[in-house]
């Protein structure tokens, strides 16, 4: 169903797209680090937080691509169309309520969570938050429409997008910082017009019908219950995985507020570099989708396995090569942060711990899981999944961060103590093709 051709059509467009993407959160740290030390540490917790709401929406947009791209590999065209706009519809409602519900408890969320921090790292980030929860539709928007890009293979239109909407947001936040001296907020509102431009970019292409999933207006103002339930049986599985997920990176972010400004600071830069790092898992996860989801609907469990097996391969040999790459200019990256020697050797340490699981055991713990949950096999990857955080991650953090007395160090272990659990679950799960029982539509 797939040449080797056709796999790179898509994984390449969306490997610069996911750099793209990743580049924003290295662009705000960068930029804010000449406000200080206080403003970097405020943006890092708040995108701890941000990051709960933004999975909840890839989960959703996630859900979508696995029911379209089934739809797709069936050639239906009637119930992709009708799919894709109850997945537009959808989106919009639930981004709007977590906005609002955001907007209104901005403050008391974030003294709840961080409340021990200095009142300046307090200030930054009530502003940073609230200014973010105003993208949460666009964004939400935006990862409807490009997860239908992504079903119909079609990577480069969301490429393109990513680019101009970074361009937008790069020269925003040299301006919002260096001329108008508006601190945390002149990289907040470039971030917030940059997805704004990127929501009404791909919904307007994603009207044309000569799509093969596009948007139907009747079908937007109307629901479909059976159709919306095939959606949220994905999503919501999901959902619940990445938010609890999102919640203990939340609980952690809490730990290492208890640690100093300059732990906070350098864990805030190396989850940016991580990040980046993790770009080969970020770009491969919508491939799995797509190609193992199409497979799925068009009936061919066997080209299946072939396509499982070859991505696996793939995202592994790829992770090595990038990963090594990222380390290795990490250094570089540091000359160009103004930042304590002390917070700079403590990111290399980070980005080192990380770089080397990211190769190792995140392609089996990350693209993979995506693989079965476009077959269908939601629950089994949901359960391993929370287990794997809550006991692995967030018990082994206490320990080793806090217990311990490892800091940051011992958080990182534990993040990678997690992603091994689950790389061992998950390519066992593959071996056993319990997941061919499986019917999604």
């Amino acid at each position: 169903m797939f040449t080797n051709k056709d796999l790179k059509n898509m994984i390449v467009p969306l490997f610069f797209e996911q750099m793209l993407v990743m580049l924003v959160g290295i662009a705000d740290t960068f930029v804010v680090s000449y406000v200080g030390e206080s403003a970097v540490s405020g943006v890092s917790l708040v995108n701890s937080f941000n990051t709960i709401f933004i999975y909840l929406f890839t989960a959703l947009a996630s859900g979508g691509a696995v029911v379209i791209s089934q739809y797709l590999g069936n050639k239906d065209q009637e119930n992709t169309a009708k799919s894709s706009s109850q997945l537009l519809m959808f989106s919009t409602v639930f981004s709007i309520v977590l906005a609002v519900f955001v907007c209104v408890f901005n403050q008391k969320l974030l003294s709840l969570l961080f409340g021990r921090v200095e009142s300046s790292v307090m200030q930054s980030c009530i502003t940073y938050l609230r200014i973010s929860a105003y993208s949460y539709p666009a964004l939400a928007i935006y990862n409807a429409g490009a997860a239908m890009y992504r079903s119909m293979g079609k990577t480069s239109i969301t490429m393109y997008i990513s680019i101009l909407a970074n361009i937008i947001n790069v020269i925003g936040n040299l301006i919002g910082v260096f001329v108008l001296h508006a601190g945390v907020a002149g990289v907040a509102y470039p971030s917030l017009l940059s997805r704004v431009f990127s929501a009404v970019v791909i919904t307007v292409l994603l009207f044309n019908a000569r799509n093969e999933a596009h948007y139907v207006k009747k079908w937007l103002f109307r629901m479909d219950g059976a159709l919306l339930k095939k959606i949220l049986n994905i999503a919501v599985p999901n959902g619940v995985e990445n938010g609890i997920f999102q919640l203990v990176k939340v609980a952690l972010s809490s730990i290492v507020a208890m640690f100093g400004t300059y732990q906070i600071a350098a864990n805030g830069v190396a989850q940016s570099i991580w990040s980046l790092a993790a770009l080969i898992g970020s770009a491969m996860g919508p491939v799995y989708i797509t190609v193992i989801g199409q497979c799925m609907g068009a009936g061919k469990k066997e080209e299946a396995v072939y396509y499982f097996r070859k991505l696996m391969k793939w995202t592994l040999v790829l992770s090595i090569i990038w990963n090594v790459l990222i380390f290795a200019v990490t250094p570089v990256f540091m000359q160009f942060y103004a930042l304590s020697s002390q917070t700079k050797q403590l990111i290399i340490i980070l980005v080192l711990i990380h770089n080397i699981f990211n190769t190792v055991a995140f392609p089996y713990s990350g693209p993979l899981s995506n693989g079965l949950r476009a077959t269908g096999d939601v629950k089994y990857t949901m359960i391993v999944s929370i287990a794997s955080t809550v006991l692995g991650r967030f018990v082994f953090s206490m320990l080793f961060a806090v217990y311990w007395n490892m800091g940051v160090i011992g958080i990182a272990f534990a993040m990678c103590l997690d992603w091994t659990i689950r790389a061992v679950i998950f390519y066992h799960r593959f071996r056993s093709q319990k997941w061919m029982e499986f019917q999604v539509i």
